[in-house]
């Protein structure tokens, strides 16, 4: 899952900097339809950033909340991956 989520985290970096080559690109061009697009793609690029960052703060808040009841409640924890992987186990057998 770490690599996964490492991998997505990567494309998205490379897609920003390929936006933000184009925006520099563009530049000097000034017709209209250029200069909306070039705004359109700047304000892309701005929301996307903000909407990591919140995906980014709120998995670390959830993996903070898990870990806190994983302490308060480790047999309880125990239990229930135990059956979670029990039931998982069961399903791949069925196949």
């Amino acid at each position: 899952m770490k690599r996964h989520t490492a991998t997505i985290s990567h494309d998205l970096h490379l897609l920003a900097d390929d936006a933000k080559d184009l925006l520099a690109a563009t530049q000097h061009l000034a017709e209209e339809k250029i200069v909306a697009a070039r705004e359109r793609l700047a304000a892309a690029l701005e929301k996307g950033k903000e909407s990591w960052e919140h995906v980014q703060e709120r998995a670390v808040q959830g993996a903070k909340v898990a870990d806190k009841a994983v302490h308060e409640h480790p047999y309880q924890a125990m239990g229930i991956a135990f059956g979670v992987g029990a039931l998982l186990g069961f399903l791949i057998a069925r196949r």
